[in-house]
């Protein structure tokens, strides 16, 4: 039998945000040393891209949405998630 590992879901967008503004907050009191404060700031890093993912996609998504042709008519194309 195939072991699987299972999926961790990732955090939503307002709760990387809300992480990143704590990480900031750590950073910025000076309290931490060297070694805590590179953890932070690699893990502040990842979850940034993450966010810049999250909305790039939403972009992407408002692109499709607000598309109009040569002539200013509304396109119509189906949504997909892979869009």
């Amino acid at each position: 039998m195939a072991k699987t590992t299972p999926e961790v879901a990732e955090p939503r967008f307002d709760e990387t945000m809300t992480r990143l503004q704590e990480i900031v907050t750590q950073l910025e009191g000076g309290e931490l040393s060297l070694e805590a404060s590179l953890a932070l700031f690699e893990e502040g890093v990842g979850l940034s891209r993450s966010a810049q993912g999250v909305l790039d996609g939403a972009q992407k998504r408002i692109d499709i949405l607000l598309a109009v042709d040569a002539n200013g008519v509304a396109k119509t194309t189906p949504f997909t998630a892979d869009r």
